[in-house]
């Protein structure tokens, strides 16, 4: 069972516990879930309510019930690239062609079928909780949360643009200007259930780019998100007349690469207990550097 420990500060003294867990970012639904669903609260080893009164020094501990797994989500032997991981959080460098999590075109093999094959090896009661995921193709660093409270902190982060990822990209012909920003709203294409463009009525995107090298008709960028919608870098590369080597769903050509050269190289966040920015790295996969 996932617990989390505090001492009552003198500034704190006079709180109510309701008052005291939301200043720890504990959510709605997760205090109700405590209360209703097999988890605890007590203050120096007894058992209280919200409404309870709290004095400086005492000892809050909050216990969080059991996660409850997708029945069609399985654990399965897939080895992991592991970049970080603590008690709170793990850091994974994707390769391509591998699902974040299940769906109905590929139910197995993916991220989330291996994070749960490994924490069964923890003897960690959780099930998955992605912060930052990926296309199927696109190689890189994903950040996990192994705790739904710790899932809903990180979000927060990510709401707040404390979440950074600068992804590398290999594009078609020579990007100008060399340094740039595209800013056009991105939807969904009406006659299909994934693919997505530039339209008026989209959801505000924006990408901010700088080319780190041309390369034999292609250019090698380096990419931060302002904005995080879906296929966002493949569609706007597309529409400014650059398309992602291997993109085939948005005009790139597959002579010398399967799949969009697109790699999440660069990840930032604020650790949610230890409450330091962390930043990690993944350098270039084969296939791309390979194009270089």
């Amino acid at each position: 069972m996932f617990q989390l420990r505090w001492i009552v500060t003198k500034q704190q003294d006079g709180m109510a516990v309701r008052e005291f867990l939301k200043e720890k970012h504990i959510s709605k639904t997760a205090l109700t879930d405590i209360k209703f669903k097999g988890g605890n609260i007590e203050v120096n080893g007894q058992r209280v309510t919200v409404r309870y009164v709290l004095k400086e020094g005492d000892e809050v501990c909050v216990s969080f019930p059991p996660e409850k797994r997708s029945a069609d989500m399985l654990p399965e032997p897939i080895p992991l690239s592991i970049v970080y991981e603590d008690d709170d959080v793990v850091v994974i460098n994707k390769p391509p062609g591998m699902s974040t999590i299940p769906s109905r075109e590929h139910p197995r093999g993916t991220l989330a079928n291996a994070l749960l094959f490994h924490y069964e090896q923890q003897n960690l009661q959780t099930t998955v909780h992605v912060v930052t995921r990926l296309d199927r193709d696109t190689s890189g660093l994903v950040l996990v949360a192994k705790h739904r409270h710790v899932h809903h902190i990180l979000s927060e982060q990510q709401k707040q643009g404390r979440v950074k990822r600068r992804y590398e990209a290999i594009c078609h012909g020579y990007v100008t200007p060399s340094v740039g920003t595209i800013d056009a709203p991105i939807g969904r294409k009406s006659d299909s259930i994934i693919e997505r463009e530039v339209r008026a009525d989209g959801q505000r995107a924006v990408t901010h780019y700088e080319v780190l090298q041309y390369k034999n008709d292609m250019t090698h960028v380096s990419i931060q998100l302002e904005t995080g919608r879906t296929h966002q870098i493949r569609v706007h590369f597309s529409y400014i007349g650059h398309p992602l080597v291997g993109d085939d769903l948005y005009g790139g050509l597959r002579k010398r690469m399967q799949r969009q050269a697109l790699h999440s190289c660069e990840l930032t966040f604020v650790h949610p207990f230890l409450e330091k920015t962390m930043t990690f790295h993944a350098p270039l996969p084969d296939d791309m550097a390979s194009l270089l």
